[in-house]
């Protein structure tokens, strides 16, 4: 390191990349599932979470959160997973940038829907999330902590109401 030069940032393996998804997980009657994080109890949410590493496709990292933090199983008979082409972009909250690779202020986040049939079971990561619910998506809306989740639930029935836009099919018939 020549002097005056600041040192070098090492990368960290802990470090949240800062691509991320919303997934809004509802059925066909438009209830949406919340679910309360651990950390932050006034927090309510729909599920979401970082890639794992840059490449990783966003559609395998909504697969994987969702399992990891309901035990939901996205590729299950009468599941449908839809890419809703929406990304929002964010200013990460001051209190978890020290998750993130110093000089990282900016989230990007890709939004999903994930159809599933009523009374589908819900098993929480109990060190994530506290508590859940399904609400019909105008109260949804009004809970969510997130703007962007907020505007994702309102956005709801007009997703909803067309189950071929960018659904993703897998062979197992969902």
């Amino acid at each position: 390191m020549a002097p005056g030069e600041p040192p070098a940032v090492e990368p960290q393996p802990h470090w949240k990349i800062p691509e991320s998804v919303l997934v809004v997980v509802y059925t066909r009657a438009l209830e949406v599932l919340l679910i309360r994080r651990a950390d932050a109890q006034e927090f309510w949410q729909s599920v979401t979470g970082s890639k794992n590493h840059p490449q990783e496709r966003y559609e395998d990292t909504a697969v994987r959160e969702v399992w990891e933090e309901t035990g939901i199983d996205a590729h299950a008979p009468g599941c449908a997973l839809q890419d809703w082409q929406l990304e929002n972009v964010y200013a990460i909250y001051p209190e978890w940038r020290h998750r993130y690779a110093p000089g990282t202020y900016l989230n990007t986040e890709h939004v999903f829907g994930l159809r599933v049939p009523a009374a589908t079971a819900v098993r929480l990561s109990p060190r994530e999330h506290v508590d859940w619910k399904w609400l019909p998506w105008l109260e949804a809306a009004d809970l969510c902590y997130s703007p962007s989740n907020a505007e994702a639930c309102l956005l709801l029935p007009r997703f909803a109401a067309l189950p071929g836009r960018e659904e993703i099919r897998r062979q197992s018939g969902c």
